[in-house]
C-alpha cells in the first residue's frame, strides 16, 4: 500500500512532469508561428514589390540586451539550485529589467521606422515592413508572457518556494526564456540574411 505522499511524487508515464510537458507543446507551437511567418516573407519577397531599407540599429542593442539576460536567468536558477536565495531574486529582478529594455528597444526601433516612412499598414505601407512589425510584434506579445512568468517565479522565491528542492517553476521560466532569446537570434539572423 502507497502512502498518499509516495502517490503525489510519482512520475508521470512520459517521465516529464506535466508543466514541463505543456511548456515544451506551446514552444513548438510558437516555433511553428515564426516559421510559418518567416516562410511567408520569403514567398512574398519574390513575388516583387519589395521595399530594401537597412534594419534599425537597435536591432543589435535589443540583441545583446537579450542576450545578457538570458545570461541572468541562468544565474537565477544556478543560485537557486545552492539554495542562494538571495542571488535568485537579483538574478531575477535583472532579467525583469533586462526584458523590459528589450521591449522599450523594441519601441524605439519602431520609431524609426515610422521615421524612415516605414509603416505597419496604410497606402504609404509596403509588405516588407509589415512583416518587419508582425515579426518583431509577435516576439514582444511572447516577451510579455515570458515577464509575467518572471513576475510569478519572483514571487515564489520570496515565499520561499524556489529553491533546490523546488526548481520546477524556475526551470520552467529558465528554459522558456532561453528558448525567447534562441527565437529573437533566429529573427534577426534571418532579417539580416534575407532582408
Amino acid at each position: 500500500m502507497h502512502s498518499s505522499e509516495s502517490l503525489n511524487t510519482k512520475q508521470p508515464a512520459t517521465g516529464i512532469h506535466p508543466a514541463r510537458f505543456l511548456l515544451m507543446l506551446m514552444m513548438v507551437s510558437i516555433f511553428m508561428i515564426f516559421a510559418a511567418y518567416t516562410s511567408a516573407y520569403i514567398v512574398r519577397r519574390n513575388e516583387g514589390n519589395w521595399l530594401e531599407f537597412d534594419l534599425p540599429t537597435g536591432f543589435i542593442y535589443t540583441t545583446v540586451v537579450l542576450l545578457l539576460s538570458s545570461a541572468t536567468v541562468q544565474w537565477a536558477w544556478l543560485a537557486a539550485r545552492k539554495n542562494e536565495l538571495k542571488q535568485v531574486r537579483l538574478a531575477l529582478l535583472l532579467t525583469l529589467g533586462f526584458g523590459l529594455a528589450f521591449l522599450v528597444g523594441q519601441y524605439l526601433m519602431w520609431s524609426q521606422l515610422v521615421d524612415q516612412r516605414i509603416f505597419f499598414a496604410g497606402t504609404d505601407s509596403n509588405p516588407s515592413g509589415s512583416f518587419l512589425y508582425v515579426l518583431t510584434g509577435v516576439h514582444g506579445f511572447h516577451l510579455i508572457t515570458g515577464l509575467i512568468f518572471l513576475l510569478i517565479v519572483l514571487r515564489k522565491s520570496f515565499n520561499y518556494q524556489v529553491h533546490s528542492r523546488q526548481m520546477l517553476s524556475i526551470g520552467n521560466v529558465t528554459i522558456y526564456w532561453h528558448f525567447l532569446g534562441a527565437l529573437w537570434l533566429y529573427l534577426y539572423l534571418f532579417l539580416l540574411l534575407n532582408h
